[in-house]
């Protein structure tokens, strides 16, 4: 080895020094600016999560320990090597990228000059003197050339080193992914999400480190923000290549996947648009389909608020509905389409397995909505009406299933499906037997409808039907002619039925067993005897008036009892031979003790029974026969009436004003005076009665003030109702009399019954009007009445004789010159 002079060591040492001072210089800025950045990340509040604050933290530590580095050189102490600068400026920018990365979503003032910085650290090499040169050791006696080939050894052997940091870099956050906790993981996740983006990672890489099963492995297990980064990565690898998507198809996989449907939004429209994509392959598309309660969440994804997942599931279940059975089953979950498609373009055996899954189902209103707005009933009319035997079958159960709601019964007459069924129902072929039975519950469902009236003579050919059906079919047939007959626009369809003899052809139904035929029938009795007269005595015979006053009898239906009763009610009142025929049969204790357990039952059914009984007490307390009243009373008939008058209907109101008004026509006649032939009978203070100027009771002069009738009545016409105006003006009228006119009025008055009486002149109809001003007229005759209420009654009068009815105009000047307004010999007149 060739020595040195101490001058040529003395000079090789001042160059490293030279070279060590260029280093600190360098490693100095690093750590000022990295302070910086610290100082800036830490205020940001956006930073404050806890991935972001563990990488902080490392950064930290990195910057402490590269601060310690450099106060060693500082301090003149052991200088550090070369490489420990290198190694700490490494690790600094590492920990710095790391920040980054966790904080990649997180707006950041200068992100660009971090990344720089990071860049530049990472790239930084400190060249200069070997480690020996900073520890005295100008000795050495290596030439030029060789220290040459030491520096590029030694760079190249650092580029490996970087390259394997990288390496290093990639592996961990698979690891992390796999293995990591919360925070490791969400950090490596974003990672990992940028590396795929950016395309850092191959699709090979992506396969050999099994990235995928991988993600769906911690799918299930994560938190929410976790899984809908993991369904976003997801995505992006499907949309790479099939290969991907194959891969995904894995059924528990995919059973993961699908319970994301069921959580927040975004994570359910992620879910959705995975889902989306994977229908491609066939295998994941057949097992979508079979997850249970997956079409269900679908379904009510397609009927949510999101249009992007709404949008995406409607895209989804239209793929799934290549398969039959994912057709049924959105079908159970209310989404009709394709299954109406399917109705409308399918193979007769998927047509066939359709409609049977229609006829089965339980279906709301809003589902049979959905079927006939989504156009299932043309379809299945077709097929009715031009398929086989079990297409036949099979669509007219659907039907049947959907005639339930209004809006279809239009749509099945539209298609004239009416004529398909009557003629199928006269059908005597043996293998369409089966169809009848479905084919006549469509018919009451559509008889429901009054545009079935456009058919002419549909009720008469469903008449000549009855005696030739099985007992379900005339049910069904006595339905849809009950809703033909009730329909108000079928006045000539009614007249056409009972001058074709509708009633006798009925009348042998009402001792049938069946319980449901006998109320059809007599339901449809009821309603065609309203519009008799005196030929429904004669129809029904005695025997028949017997048949149903048995029924009345018997533990029946109050429905049925209702419609009894109410055929009963329509004989003609002024028809004795029927009245003798119901005295005979003893018919009112019958009716009484009926009547009396109805009257706080607030059913329907029970409301027209009591509508009907009431209608009858009017043939059984009818004026003209006093004997017949006195019968009904003893019964207790008119406590009954009272009450009615306020808790009755309005045609009950009506109907026991009536009765109790005919009662009290004879009230007069009956009441014994105190200068009678009975003077000297004892005779209570109480019974003594100041309008009939007597004494009255109830059952002995049938007194409507001491049944206490007025109070109600008055309340009546107080009330808005006007529709029982005229029967309780009736009866008021009546404690006007001649001889009692006076009495009368002061007791009205009492009442406070001229307020609504006026009522009525202003609101009531004409006949209503005509009574008031009649019972106005006589109460008038008193000038203290006159003086009390001429001035309110002036107002209402005055209008009547400028706008009433003409019939009225007498009767209302008759009042006016009452009150002086007019002149009796007024050109009014």
């Amino acid at each position: 080895m060739e020595s040195r002079s101490f001058s040529e060591i003395t000079s090789e040492t001042d160059e490293a020094a030279s070279f060590q001072i260029e280093n600190c210089v360098v490693f100095s800025v690093f750590i000022e600016k990295s302070s910086s950045i610290l100082g800036e990340l830490k205020d940001n509040k956006l930073m404050d999560t806890a991935p972001i604050r563990k990488s902080m933290e490392s950064f930290e530590t990195e910057l402490q320990r590269a601060k310690a580095l450099m106060g060693r050189v500082n301090n003149n102490s052991r200088q550090p090597s070369k490489k420990q600068i290198e190694e700490t400026t490494h690790d600094l920018g590492r920990s710095l990228g790391l920040v980054l990365f966790a904080s990649h979503d997180v707006p950041i003032d200068g992100k660009e000059n971090i990344e720089a910085l990071r860049k530049e650290m990472m790239s930084a090499r400190f060249d200069s003197c070997s480690e020996s040169e900073f520890a005295n050791d100008a000795e050495t006696e290596k030439t030029e050339d060789t220290e040459q080939t030491e520096q590029t050894g030694e760079t190249e052997i650092e580029e490996e080193i970087v390259d394997d940091e990288v390496t290093l870099d990639i592996d961990d956050v698979v690891l992390q992914v796999k293995y990591g906790n919360d925070d490791e993981f969400k950090s490596s996740l974003s990672v990992l999400n940028m590396l795929i983006q950016n395309n850092t990672v191959t699709s090979e890489w992506v396969s050999e480190e099994g990235v995928i099963p991988i993600l769906f492995n911690r799918l299930g297990s994560s938190k929410p923000n976790n899984r809908i980064t993991i369904i976003k990565i997801l995505r992006r690898l499907a949309s790479q290549n099939d290969e991907n998507k194959e891969k995904m198809a894995d059924p528990v996989g995919l059973m993961t996947l699908v319970k994301s449907l069921a959580r927040n939004l975004e994570e359910q429209r992620e879910a959705v648009g995975l889902l989306l994509s994977l229908s491609d392959v066939s295998a994941a598309r057949r097992r979508i389909g079979r997850i249970q309660g997956c079409i269900i969440v679908l379904v009510a994804i397609l009927n949510g608020d999101d249009p992007v997942a709404s949008g995406d599931a409607a895209t989804l279940l239209n793929a799934l509905s290549s398969n039959t059975q994912n057709a049924l089953h959105m079908a159970e979950a209310g989404y009709f389409k394709p299954l109406v498609q399917y109705l409308k373009e399918g193979s007769d055996m998927s047509k066939i397995l359709m409609a049977t899954a229609l006829s089965r189902m339980e279906l709301t209103d809003q589902f049979k909505a959905s079927l006939g707005s989504d156009g299932a009933i043309k379809p299945l009319v077709k097929m009715f009406q031009g398929g086989k035997l079990e297409a036949k079958l099979s669509s007219l159960s659907a039907l049947q299933n959907l005639s339930s709601l209004k809006e279809n019964i239009q749509r099945l007459i539209t298609t004239g499906i009416v004529s398909s069924l009557l003629q199928l129902l006269f059908s005597v072929t043996s293998v369409l037997m089966t169809l009848r039975e479905p084919a006549s519950a469509i018919l009451a469902k559509i008889a429901e409808s009054e545009s079935v009236l456009v058919k002419q003579d549909v009720a008469q050919q469903m008449l000549s039907l009855l005696n030739l059906s099985s007992p379900v079919i005339q049910h069904h047939l006595l339905q849809a002619l009950n809703s033909i007959a009730t329909h108000e626009s079928a006045s000539k369809v009614r007249t056409k039925m009972k001058e074709n003899g509708a009633i006798q052809l009925l009348l042998p139904f009402l001792t049938e067993n069946k319980t449901k035929i006998r109320t059809g029938a007599l339901d449809l009795i009821y309603t065609l005897s309203k519009d008799l007269s005196e030929e429904l005595a004669e129809i029904l015979g005695e025997t028949h008036v017997n048949i149903l006053i048995n029924i009345l009898s018997s533990g029946v239906s109050e429905r049925e009892k209702a419609s009894a009763v109410g055929i009963l009610c329509n004989l003609p009142v002024n028809d004795k031979k029927a009245t003798d025929i119901l005295k005979k049969a003893n018919l009112l204790p019958i009716l009484i003790p009926i009547l009396s357990s109805s009257l706080n039952n607030s059913m329907p059914s029970t409301c027209s029974l009591v509508e009907s009984i009431v209608g009858l007490l009017i043939r059984f307390t009818v004026a003209s026969d006093k004997k017949l009243q006195r019968n009904s009373v003893e019964q207790g008939v008119i406590p009954l009436l009272v009450k009615l008058l306020s808790n009755g209907s309005t045609v009950t109101k009506t109907r026991a004003a009536v009765a109790l008004s005919q009662l009290s026509q004879n009230t007069m006649s009956l009441q014994k005076s105190k200068t009678s032939r009975w003077l000297c009978v004892s005779h209570s203070t109480d019974a003594f009665c100041k309008i009939h100027d007597g004494h009255c009771t109830v059952k002995g002069t049938f007194c409507l003030v001491k049944a206490g009738a007025i109070s109600p009545m008055i309340q009546i016409l107080e009330s808005n109702e006007r529709g029982s105006d005229e029967a309780v003006l009736g009866a008021l009228a009546t404690l006007l009399q001649d001889e009692i006119w006076e009495n009368g009025s002061n007791y009205i008055v009492k009442m406070s019954g001229v307020q609504t009486i006026l009522k009525v002149l202003e609101q009531g109809t004409v006949k209503a009007q005509e009574k008031a001003l009649w019972i106005l007229e006589r109460i008038f005759r008193v000038e203290a009445h006159r003086e009390e209420y001429g001035e309110s009654a002036q107002v209402v009068l005055i209008d009547m004789a400028q706008t009433g009815d003409q019939k009225l105009k007498s009767m209302t000047g008759k009042v006016l010159v009452q009150l002086e307004l007019l002149q009796p010999q007024s050109s009014y007149f």
